[in-house]
């Protein structure tokens, strides 16, 4: 196993975590081993109709459908999290209260400057 270093907001990875990996019981190893088999059927029987010269009608890929569906309506599938909350904090309110103390700051950067008579006020129909 290669060195995996844990990162905060995330999980171990199933097929890293060598207690998973290595501690199966023969079980769920069988139950491992027969839905690997039924992919492999599943894939098999898709790549036929896919390469089949004679094919007629469209193949529909359940898979593709599914993830088409979750694509389409984003709210039915979103689950709060912190991280997702976090994220949200960041991206959505973030860049508002940056820009606020950016143009505060700027703006009293220059009337301190107009006050000293370093600076002249220019005179603009469009002066923020």
């Amino acid at each position: 196993m290669a060195d995996y270093k844990e990162v905060p907001l995330a999980s171990r990875p199933q097929t890293i975590d060598p207690k998973a990996y290595f501690n199966v019981t023969p079980s769920d190893r069988r139950a491992m081993e027969e839905r690997a088999a039924l992919r492999a059927n599943l894939k098999r029987q898709y790549q036929l109709q896919l390469n089949n010269p004679h094919r007629q009608e469209l193949i529909e890929d359940p898979a593709l459908t599914r993830w088409v569906h979750a694509r389409a309506n984003p709210l039915n599938h979103f689950r709060t999290t912190p991280k997702t909350s976090l994220m949200g904090a960041i991206f959505g309110v973030g860049p508002l209260i940056l820009f606020y103390f950016l143009f505060k700051t700027d703006r009293e950067r220059k009337e301190a400057k107009i006050k000293a008579g370093t600076a002249q006020r220019q005179y603009s129909s469009l002066a923020y």
